[in-house]
């Protein structure tokens, strides 16, 4: 009989689930030490919340214990590379909190837009102070989403709801996808902003996101806009949310999530007017609650009784021989999503992806599953492999169309990559030299041969004599090295592309001062793994 440990709170309608379907169930919550060790090691699977803290100390003797899930959407307190290490697979609970999130946007919104928090408190120091909190009708209002994943399209309908116009920012959402949802697509959050009576954020905290919304964001939004963020702390930078509810540029905040839990008492946010704090409610109510622990119970159950993997974050069910065989391939595909995921520009609509050769030909899902992890990794929340990638991709209108054959053409293996945004088609290639290393062998219509890892910098230009010098003379001063360079071109002093390897990213003002060559048309930096390092889902 299989054995769960469940280490923290957990609502009984879970427990109930996993007791009837034969599972023996070791609920003791609180353990540190050596009793939650022991616990583990003694057990087939384990269920947390965030609490518990699985580490890698936890993990290095993990005894029969082959599965941890998060009751729960972040596995922050889980060290994912060293459960992947262990060979133990972690699973989370993407939806369950899916509407209570939402609900309590909705209800900042609406606390914001009629004074409640401010208005209870009157009341309850014996004032009258009708004139105090006149209010204003979200009816009729334009409520701007940045993030169209479960919780930004279940905001859109409520907001819809409500009457509210309903634009939306998510460079993974096609227009065609987001007016399912009632939604205004927007190119950028620099198009959105400035439309925005109310602004919500439902996107993850990534080095990408960390201060989203600044200073320079608020300055775009109309004046007595308000701000709402249930999703993670630290997308809008607080200091500068305070300072703009002080000085008026802002109408009001409501925010529920910040970027040091709990909050401390000198948050420049306790200070600011007009502001409505929670301390992370959205996922607390009772029915969140109760549809984690289902939900989690159901995985572990597939899982231990069926074999089957669902919302994992790192190890897909792959046998491991066949995972062997294939780790450099997926590792190609991976990279050149990544390279996609950076360079293509707009919102991206299809991926068609053509794999050459006996070696990718062997397991083209995972080719593409891979190729899309890249592609989707750094846009959202969830955490992205080559088992969750392929869900993901459909469920924000993205395309994945593969074919294959066993011609061979000027390399004996090719994985030929093609992306296509509202923008552009985007195409790049790539092989294994020697089984072993990954290059990037093609770049629109240009040939080259290009390493296919660390920072590359790819410039579309002319061809023609003292590009190359004025590059070095500009990086020179602005202290970045320049490891080596590529160039794709079809003829001496026509229209050619080169990837130049760095040792270090350049700043926004040396790619500047690069741009102002004539010859040189656009310039894209792209960061990639070093060569070797893979995904933790590769193992």
């Amino acid at each position: 009989m299989a054995r769960v440990l469940i280490c923290d709170k957990l609502e009984q309608a879970g427990i109930r689930i996993l007791e009837q379907a034969g599972i023996e169930v070791d609920n003791r919550t609180g353990l540190k030490g050596a009793e939650l060790l022991a616990a583990l090691q003694a057990a087939d699977a384990a269920i947390v919340r965030s609490a518990t803290r699985i580490t890698s100390e936890l993990l290095a003797n993990r005894g029969k214990l082959s599965c941890v899930v998060r009751a729960g959407v972040g596995v922050d307190n889980i060290d994912v590379p060293a459960a992947s290490r262990a060979g133990v697979v972690v699973m989370n609970t993407p939806g369950g909190n899916t509407i209570s999130a939402a609900e309590h946007t909705i209800a900042l919104m609406m606390s914001l837009a009629r004074h409640i928090p401010a208005a209870d408190a009157s009341m309850k120091a014996g004032k009258w102070d009708r004139n105090r909190f006149l209010g204003t009708q979200v009816t009729g209002k334009t409520l701007g989403i940045i993030g169209l994943g479960r919780i930004g399209r279940e905001v859109a309908q409520r907001a819809t709801g409500l009457g509210m116009n309903v634009l939306g920012y998510d460079p993974l959402i096609t227009p065609e996808k987001a007016a399912e949802f009632n939604i205004h697509a927007c190119r950028s959050k620099e198009e959105l902003l400035p439309k925005c009576d109310f602004l919500t954020l439902h996107i993850p905290f990534t080095p990408e996101t960390k201060d989203f919304i600044a200073a320079k964001e608020m300055e775009l939004l109309p004046k007595g806009a308000r701000i709402l963020n249930v999703a993670r702390g630290g997308v809008v930078n607080e200091t500068d949310l305070a300072a703009a509810l002080l000085s008026g540029q802002l109408g009001g905040a409501g925010v529920d999530v910040f970027e040091v839990e709990p909050v401390p008492t000198d948050n420049p946010l306790f200070q600011a007017p007009n502001v409505v704090l929670t301390p992370h409610l959205g996922a607390s109510t009772f029915e969140a609650q109760e549809a984690v622990a289902i939900e989690a119970a159901h995985l572990l159950i597939d899982f231990l009784q069926k074999g089957i993997v669902q919302c994992a974050v790192n190890l897909p069910s792959i046998n491991r021989t066949e995972l062997e065989q294939l780790r450099t391939s997926l590792d190609l595909a991976y990279r050149l999503g990544l390279y996609h995921n950076q360079a293509a520009q707009g919102a991206i609509r299809k991926a068609v992806l053509t794999f050459r050769g006996e070696s990718m030909n062997t397991n083209t899902r995972l080719l593409a599953a891979a190729f899309t992890a890249g592609l989707l990794e750094r846009y959202l929340s969830e955490s992205v492999n080559y088992v969750n990638a392929p869900i993901l991709a459909r469920d924000r209108g993205i395309d994945i169309v593969t074919a294959s054959t066993d011609a061979r053409g000027d390399f004996a293996n090719l994985m030929h990559t093609e992306v296509h945004t509202d923008q552009e088609i985007s195409v790049a290639a790539g092989t294994l030299f020697g089984d072993r290393y990954p290059r990037l062998v093609q770049l629109g219509v240009y040939r080259l041969e290009s390493y296919l890892d660390g920072i590359l910098l790819v410039f579309p230009h002319t061809d023609e004599p003292g590009v190359i010098g004025y590059m070095g003379g500009v990086f020179g001063r602005h202290g970045v090295n320049i490891a080596g360079m590529h160039l794709g071109r079809q003829a001496p002093g026509g229209d050619a592309i080169a990837v130049m390897h760095l040792d270090n990213k350049p700043s926004q003002a040396a790619l500047d001062e690069i741009c102002q060559h004539k010859a040189i048309r656009s310039v894209t930096v792209v960061n990639l793994p070093q060569a070797g390092q893979m995904p933790s889902w590769l193992g």
